[in-house]
């Protein structure tokens, strides 16, 4: 079986977590532009949803926020 063929099958699979990994960062990224005080500098938080996959996104939004 080549790579192509296991991409190709669990294609399906990864489609959907692309897309919420995606849908995360944007919202993360929206909301934290709309913010006047987070919890640490806006800067890092940027780095933390964009480098941090599916984790970072959910990370701000629990810990990051300053209600």
């Amino acid at each position: 079986m080549s790579n192509i063929d296991v991409l190709i099958k669990y294609l399906p699979l990864l489609i959907p977590i692309v897309l919420l990994q995606i849908g995360l960062m944007i919202f993360a990224l929206i909301d934290l532009a709309r913010r006047e005080r987070t919890r640490g500098p806006k800067w890092m938080w940027v780095i933390i949803i964009v480098l941090g996959e599916l984790i970072g996104p959910i990370v701000y939004l629990v810990v990051g926020r300053e209600e």
